[in-house]
């Protein structure tokens, strides 16, 4: 009877060690990746839709011309501004995070905005000249020259010192994503505490952590508990956690 109650407990104890082992290759292969946001974390703001439809608006006010929104989303396409978020886990489902838009991808993506609607507005102009009666070449490059002669800058520095703001200031972007704190984690809401001085804001968001992606999907101040912004998802990359 004793080498059965032996042989009993020496099983059950194999069967629990074994469970453990399972538990804890689990939460270091599984958990663990979902829960550590420590890394470097970036994402890619759209500009393309804003961009255009702020451009067609403003060649529709001076009639100048009939190109379409389609159009001139297909001449901007891909017009993207980088936002970096540092995350340090400190304990855990807790840390600290950095957060700021890169000037350089700001700069970036607005030269290249107006650059693709000097195109569309050389297009344009060259339209109206042949109405005119204008006996010249209207390519893109002879009316350049013409803008240049006539203005003394080129389409693209007329269009950003004349033209419409195709772009959000970068003063505003910061102050929509840049700032630090402390971030916590908890039921499937990211909380962010942005803290300058005396001043600290919350933001608490629903979130995806799978891979290499961190996915904030919508605001969970809401009365309903779901806030879906036009902004939303944002979909932040960052390099695998080692182990």
């Amino acid at each position: 009877m004793r080498k059965i109650m032996k042989n009993v407990i020496f099983t059950f104890l194999i069967l629990l060690l074994g469970l453990y082992t399972a538990l804890l290759t689990y939460l270091h292969f599984f958990a663990s990746g979902d829960r550590d946001f420590s890394g470097e974390w970036t994402t890619q703001l759209a500009m393309t839709q804003q961009a255009a439809v702020t451009a067609l608006d403003w060649l529709q006010e001076i009639e100048g011309g009939s190109v379409s929104l389609e159009e001139m989303e297909s001449s901007m396409q891909g017009l993207t501004i980088e936002v970096s978020l540092t995350m340090e886990q400190t304990e855990r489902m807790a840390g600290t995070f950095q957060c700021g838009i890169r000037a350089d991808s700001y700069e970036a993506c607005r030269q290249a905005a107006y650059e693709a609607f000097a195109e569309s507005f050389r297009t344009l102009l060259g339209e109206r000249l042949r109405m005119a009666g204008y006996a010249g070449s209207t390519d893109q490059e002879a009316v350049e020259a013409l803008v240049a002669g006539e203005f003394g800058v080129s389409t693209v520095s007329y269009l950003m010192e004349y033209g419409p703001v195709l772009l959000p200031s970068l003063e505003e972007l910061q102050g929509q994503y840049e700032g630090s704190g402390t971030y916590e984690v908890e039921a499937g809401v990211l909380r962010r505490r942005f803290e300058d001085g005396s001043t600290v804001i919350t933001k608490e968001e629903y979130y995806i952590r799978k891979d290499d992606a961190l996915i904030l999907t919508g605001e969970a101040d809401s009365e309903d508990g779901k806030s879906f912004s036009g902004r939303y998802p944002v979909v932040y990359r960052g390099e695998p956690l080692q182990p």
